[in-house]
C-alpha cells in the first residue's frame, strides 16, 4: 500500500514540477564580471575564429583562455556501464560575437539500439564568482566581511537549462553533455555527434562502449548520500511564502536533482535556529509549541508533515534526521497561551529548565512518528557538541522512548559510539576496525563529511572539479558507508551569479542552484558516488566466485586513496589511474 501511495504522489509531483519549470525556472540573468580582460596574443595565435572540441569534466575552463583549445580533440571516446550516467564537456571559442544552439543525435549501435536523446540533456556552462582558501591555507572557516582581502575570480560551475546563447567577441562557453545509459540497453558502441547551430563549427563525434557490467538502479545503491536540505532559502530567493503552494512549485526542481543524485535522507529542524544564523536563511522550527494556560504543552506538527510527505514523495524516504537538541545558542523557542507572544528559555543541557522543555516533545514527538509510520526511520541528529552535553541529550532521549533512534556528525568518540545508529565522523577520522565491522553487522550507518575546514579534498567553487569524485573513491577505500556535507541549498544572497559568502569559502553553502540546475560539483560527486558502487559490486563478485586474485587487484587499487597523497597527486590523475585498473578487472 505504502508503494502505491508513493507512486501516486510522484506521479503529482511530476505536475508540480512541469509547472515549476514554467514559474520559475525560465529565468535567465547576466553572470558577474571579474574585471579579466582576455589576452590579445593568445587570440591572435588561435587558429579559428569560432570552433569546438571536446575538454575535460575535470577543469574550469576560463571564460577567455582560448590556449591550446583550436587543437583539441573532435572524438570523445569511452567505456560505461549499463545504468551509468556519464558527463562530456565540450567547448566553444569565438574570437567575434556568435550565435549557438548546441544540439545532439541519438547515440546509435550498428543493431539498430539506441541512447535516445529523451536520455541525454545539454547545459551551457555559465559563470560563478568565488573567491580562495584562508591566507594560511588551512580550509575556509571564519567571518569574510572585506571581500578585498581574498582573491576573487569567475569559474565555470552552473549547469544551465538553457542551451542557445549568443557569444560576446573573444570569449569561451563550455557545454555540459549529461548522457543517462539505460539499464537494460544491449553491450555495444554507440555513436552519435554534438553539433553547435553554426555553419563554422564542425560536429563533434561520441562513441561511448557499453560493456556487459551494471550498475544497481537508484533505490537499490547503498551508498548513503546525505546533503542537509534548505527549504528556507528556496523561499526568500523566489519570494513566496513559506509552505505555500508556489514554494512547493519552487522546491521540486532543486530536490529532485538530490533525488537523482542517490539522496537518502530528510533534514528536518525541530526547533528554532538549531545552527543559529550561519547561513542567510536560517532554519526554523517545522513544530510549532504551545505552552498552553494551564502550564501543559500542545505541538502542532502541521509543516513537519508536509515538509517529509513533500520528500518522501519524491522519492528520498530511507531516514528523516531531526535536528537538534543541542544548538549552539542554548535558547529555546515556544508560544506562551498566557501572553499571546512567542518567548523563549535558555538552559544547559541537562538542567530542570532544559528537560522540561524537551522530555514532553521528545515523548509526544515518538507518539506522532508512530502514528505515522516514521518512527523506525526517524533518528533525533546531532553535530559536535561538549561530550557531557551529549551524554545527557541521549540519557534524556532514551527516557523518552528506548527505542529512538540518534544520529551524530562530529569527532569520533568510544564513550558513545553505542548509542549513535548514524555516525558521521570528519575526514581524516577512522573508526577503529572491529567497531567499524560490529556497526556494520548491527546495520548502523558509518559515513564521514568534509565541510569549510578541509582545504581539500572539498567541493568548493574553486575546488578542482575531481576532488568530488575522490570523496566517493574514499569513501570505498575506507569502508565508509557514505558521505555528508551540511550544505545542499543554503543559497548565497544571489548564488547565481556569486558564491561567495560572508563565512566560508565560495560554494561551501551550496552544491545547486535555483530553479533545478546542477553544478559541475554535484554531478562530480555523483560521478565518485558511481565508481563506489563500482567497486561494491565487483568486491561482492570476486568474493562471491572467491577470486582472491582480483579481490588484492581491486584492494590495491583503493590503497592510493590518502588525503596527504592529494599534496603531490592531483585528484583527477589518481582517479583516472584507478579507473583505468578498474577497467581491466
Amino acid at each position: 500500500m505504502r508503494n502505491v501511495v508513493l507512486s501516486v504522489m510522484m506521479c503529482l509531483c511530476f505536475a508540480v514540477w512541469c509547472k515549476a519549470q514554467e514559474k520559475f525556472y525560465v529565468r535567465d540573468y547576466k553572470e558577474l564580471s571579474d574585471g579579466t580582460t582576455a589576452d590579445e596574443q593568445e587570440w591572435k595565435q588561435c587558429g579559428q575564429a569560432v570552433g569546438a572540441c571536446w575538454g575535460s569534466t575535470d577543469i574550469r575552463y576560463g571564460k577567455t583562455k582560448v590556449a591550446g583549445l583550436d587543437k583539441g580533440r573532435k572524438l570523445w571516446r569511452g567505456k560505461v556501464w549499463k545504468g551509468e550516467v556519464i558527463n562530456l564537456q565540450a567547448v566553444v571559442w569565438a574570437k567575434q560575437p556568435a550565435e549557438i544552439k548546441p544540439e545532439i543525435t541519438d547515440l546509435v549501435v550498428s543493431s539498430g539500439q539506441k541512447i535516445g536523446k529523451e536520455d541525454i540533456s545539454l547545459h551551457l556552462v555559465r559563470y560563478v564568482m568565488t573567491d580562495e582558501l584562508n591566507k594560511d591555507k588551512r580550509g575556509t572557516c571564519g567571518y569574510r566581511p572585506d571581500r578585498t582581502l581574498f582573491d576573487s575570480s569567475l569559474v565555470a560551475d552552473v549547469l544551465d537549462m538553457k542551451v542557445a546563447d549568443y557569444m560576446e567577441a573573444r570569449t569561451v562557453r563550455p557545454v555540459w553533455v549529461k548522457i543517462r545509459v539505460p539499464e537494460n540497453l544491449p553491450a555495444g558502441v554507440y555513436r552519435g555527434k554534438l553539433s553547435f547551430g553554426h555553419p563554422d563549427i564542425q560536429p563533434l563525434v561520441i562513441e561511448i562502449g557499453v560493456v556487459n557490467q551494471s550498475l544497481p538502479s537508484l533505490e537499490n545503491r547503498v551508498f548513503r548520500l546525505d546533503l542537509w536540505q534548505n527549504p528556507f532559502a528556496v523561499a526568500r530567493f523566489h519570494g513566496v511564502d513559506l509552505w505555500s503552494k508556489e514554494h512547493f512549485e519552487a522546491m521540486y526542481p532543486v530536490m529532485k536533482l538530490l533525488v537523482d543524485a542517490g539522496q537518502k535522507t530528510i533534514t528536518a529542524s525541530i526547533m528554532h535556529k538549531p545552527w543559529g544564523g550561519q547561513t542567510e536563511d536560517y532554519f526554523e522550527s517545522m513544530v510549532m509549541r504551545i505552552k498552553r494556560l494551564d502550564g501543559s504543552w500542545q505541538y502542532d506538527y502541521a509543516v513537519f508533515d508536509k515538509w517529509v510527505e513533500f520528500m518522501m514523495g519524491l522519492g528520498i524516504d530511507r531516514q528523516i534526521n531531526c535536528y537538534t537538541m543541542i544548538p549552539w545558542d542554548l535558547s529555546f523557542q515556544f508560544f506562551d497561551q498566557a501572553s499571546n507572544q512567542l518567548k523563549f528559555v535558555k538552559a544547559d543541557v541537562g538542567t530542570p529548565a532544559y528537560n522540561e522543555y524537551w522530555l514532553p516533545f521528545l515523548q509526544d514527538f515518538a507518539r506522532h512518528l508512530k502514528t505515522k509510520g516514521w518512527f523506525d526511520i526517524t533518528t533525533i541528529a546531532m553535530d559536535e557538541r561538549p561530550m557531557a552535553a551529549m551524554q545527557k541529550a541521549i540519557r534524556l532521549i532514551r527516557e523518552a522512548d528506548p527505542a529512538y533512534k540518534v544520529a551524530l556528525a562530529g569527532n569520533f568518540h568510544p564513550e558513545i559510539e553505542a548509542d549513535i545508529d548514524d555516525y558521521c565522523i570528519a575526514l581524516g577520522q577512522f573508526f577503529p576496525e572491529n567497531i567499524l565491522k560490529e556497526r556494520q553487522a548491527a546495520g548502523k550507518l558509518s559515513t564521514y563529511y568534509t565541510c569549510c575546514s578541509e582545504s581539500y579534498p572539498n567541493t568548493f567553487t574553486f575546488s578542482p572539479p575531481a576532488e568530488a569524485v575522490w570523496l566517493g573513491w574514499y569513501a570505498a577505500a575506507k569502508g565508509f558507508d557514505g558521505y555528508l556535507r551540511w550544505a545542499y541549498n543554503s543559497w548565497t544572497k544571489d548564488p547565481l551569479t556569486d558564491s561567495r559568502f560572508r563565512a566560508f569559502g565560495g560554494g561551501d553553502c551550496y552544491l545547486a542552484y535555483p530553479g533545478g540546475r546542477s553544478s559541475i560539483r554535484l554531478e562530480k560527486l555523483v560521478e565518485g558516488i558511481q565508481d563506489y558502487e563500482k567497486v561494491r559490486v565487483l568486491k561482492e563478485k570476486f568474493t562471491k566466485e572467491k577470486n582472491v586474485y582480483k579481490l588484492k587487484k581491486l584492494e590495491a587499487i583503493l590503497q592510493d586513496f590518502e588525503v596527504d597523497k592529494l599534496k603531490e597527486i592531483p585528484a583527477a590523475d589518481m582517479v583516472a589511474k584507478a579507473r583505468k585498473a578498474l577497467d581491466k578487472l
